[in-house]
């Protein structure tokens, strides 16, 4: 018996020693243990509210007595909610621990990969291909974990490339080394805008890029430390055959350029593209990454991983909440002045609520600003959709416009503009502007980059406040009153709102009302009509 341990340990030394079978081995430890969480989340005599207890229980510690109830009453709703989840070290791996259960259920964001990878495998079988994903993500100063981080040997991005303080020469850096790698299956970025943006890079610089990596050579550029530079360039080598490629291909126009560039992609991998995040998925869709399918694997909110997207070949993202990974909370919409909040196993399908979210200890019943609506059930385990962000909501006199419904009424105007393209766009209140907005009423100014136009008469520029009075009465009835002026309707130049994301110091989802002086002048500056 000691022989045989003895020969099954030497052996695992022998594989873990070589990259592929390493890879192989890893991969199938994974699998099992996914498969085995993954069992228990759907197991039919799964008691959600049970589960909600016990996380509840470990957030508030050992020897908490009471339950719920008493933990609503200790710590009332309206707590802050942080935007970014705090840097907790990620769980070390051993195959031991993977393949015994126990010594990993109790981490949210390996179970949340665990469940992603299956779920990828499964839809995409070349997907988990070793070195076959290339990561397009910027994560200042501290290296943020990619969407199937217990698998590191799926990656051929440096980790180094993502921390750089300039998010334009991180995503320049990512996409020089996607391009080396030919037989790329997946494409993952951690938001829409940054593949979007990555790939505007693509356009306006290739010759330079091919040209470095037939060199094998990185060039100084704003941004990219010397040092840093130098311990990436190791990684390098001429490129001849591949750089000749990349220049034909691009020669040739950018219409479906990844599966050109690419001819072994499989799918698109986006962490975040719900809400008006799918506006870049769908330039994207209908341009470069024509043919190709969009993954939203995660949903996350206040810094904590919520729920997973088992439908990869899906178009639209849906998520299944797993009540192991938080204590969730919910308001329901449209309910009355003090509504009491309902619970994971109290919802009901086609409502929709504000997620109130306790997922880390001393951080009590946040409100995220978030409203999911709910769309079925999976199992015992309800399944949401993303529907806005009561913080991006339009109001100058109580009017109250969500995000997504003024994108609806601003992309109806776009049909009455012929040949408009809409690129990006961003709103702002009038209360911001300060002396600048002048004597008027208060109103909406709206900031557009549009291809096909240069410019717009003052005919079209008021369609949009005439579709945003069809659309909201309580709007148009304001406007017929005075209380609040015409819209005013700006365009600025190309490139201006990645710019603008590279003034948001992190990487968050394109805010649509800007809150804030500074990224307000920085837009100003670059109206050109």
């Amino acid at each position: 018996m000691l022989v045989a341990l003895v020969a099954v340990a030497v052996a695992l030394a022998v594989a873990m020693a070589v990259p592929a079978l390493r890879h192989r081995l890893v991969h199938s430890a994974l699998r099992r243990a996914g498969d085995r969480y993954r069992r228990r989340l759907e197991a039919p005599d799964s008691d959600v509210r049970l589960r909600q207890e016990r996380r509840l229980r470990r957030l508030l510690g050992t020897g908490t007595a009471g339950g719920w109830e008493e933990f609503q009453e200790q710590h009332p709703l309206g707590q802050p909610c942080p935007d970014e989840a705090p840097g907790v070290p990620l769980p070390s791996l051993s195959l031991w621990a993977l393949l015994l259960p126990g010594c990993w259920d109790t981490d949210p964001r390996l179970e949340g990969s665990l469940l992603y990878l299956g779920a990828l495998g499964a839809a995409f079988p070349g997907a988990l291909t070793r070195r076959g994903t290339a990561v397009l993500h910027w994560s200042p100063g501290c290296p943020r974990a990619p969407a199937g981080w217990p698998l590191p040997t799926l990656y051929c991005t440096p980790p180094a490339a993502a921390v750089l303080p300039s998010r334009a020469a991180a995503l320049r850096l990512q996409l020089l080394f996607a391009l080396r790698q030919r037989a790329l299956r997946v494409l993952e970025a951690g938001l829409a805008a940054e593949l979007h943006d990555a790939l505007l890079t693509l356009r306006a610089e290739w010759p330079r890029l091919a040209q470095e990596l037939e060199l094998g050579r990185l060039s100084p550029q704003p941004g990219l430390p010397e040092e840093l530079r130098e311990e990436l360039q190791a990684l390098l080598s001429p490129a001849v055959a591949r750089a000749a490629e990349i220049r034909d291909q691009c020669a040739h126009g950018f219409e479906g350029i990844a599966l050109r560039l690419w001819p072994r992609l499989e799918v698109v991998v986006v962490r975040t593209m719900y809400g008006t995040e799918r506006l870049y998925c769908d330039s994207l869709r209908q341009a470069d990454c024509r043919g190709l399918p969009f993954y939203c694997p995660f949903y996350q909110a206040a810094g904590a991983l919520l729920g997973v997207n088992l439908w990869p070949a899906e178009p639209l993202p849906r998520f299944v909440l797993c009540p192991d990974w938080a204590f969730c909370e919910f308001l329901p919409c449209l309910a009355s002045k003090e509504p009491r909040t309902v619970l994971l196993d109290e919802l009901w399908e086609g409502r929709e609520y504000e997620l109130v979210v306790t997922a880390q200890p001393g951080e009590y019943r946040c409100r995220t600003g978030e409203v999911l609506k709910v769309t079925g059930f999976h199992k015992q385990c309800p399944v949401v959709e993303p529907v806005r962000r009561e913080s991006q909501t339009l109001s100058v006199r109580g009017e109250s416009i969500p995000e997504e419904q003024f994108c609806h009424s601003l992309c109806r105007t776009l049909s009455l503009w012929p040949g408009a393209r809409l690129i990006d766009y961003v709103c702002v209140e009038s209360s911001l502007l300060g002396d600048s907005s002048g004597p008027s009423a208060p109103h909406y100014e709206v900031f557009l980059e549009l291809q096909g136009l240069r410019d717009l008469s003052e005919v079209q520029r008021y369609k949009l406040d005439q579709c945003l009075q069809e659309d909201f009465p309580i709007y148009k009835s304001f406007r017929f009153k005075g209380s609040i002026g015409p819209l005013r309707l700006h365009l600025v130049r190309p490139r201006s709102f990645t710019r603008l994301r590279e003034a948001l110091s992190c990487p968050v989802p394109m805010p649509r009302v800007l809150r804030e002086e500074q990224l307000l002048q920085l837009i100003q500056g670059a109206v050109i009509s």
